[in-house]
């Protein structure tokens, strides 16, 4: 699974993500950005825009930022997705 979160060290909102992904026992990539909005061009790349979290999950072409939405996304699709490959 091509899972990239792109992630803000000591960011609340990411760190829900992180721990979301791991309780449902996604593997994932860890991009670690600048905290700095200016310096945060990989992610403006990939996303269009600086904020953080951002998942990509090549696997599935999505891309989303803001956390809520991306809870939810792990939640509905990578969590069962997880459970499936472990079975």
């Amino acid at each position: 699974m091509a899972i990239t979160l792109y992630e803000l060290e000591g960011c609340p909102y990411c760190e829900a993500v992180a721990d979301r992904l791991e309780e449902a026992g996604v593997d994932y990539d860890s991009v670690w950005v600048e905290a700095l909005h200016s310096e945060r061009d990989e992610v403006k790349r990939v996303s269009g825009q600086r904020l953080v979290p951002v998942l990509v999950d090549d696997e599935r072409g999505v891309t989303m930022a803001e956390s809520a939405n991306v809870l939810e996304y792990v939640d509905r699709t990578l969590a069962p997705a997880a459970t499936e490959g472990s079975e």
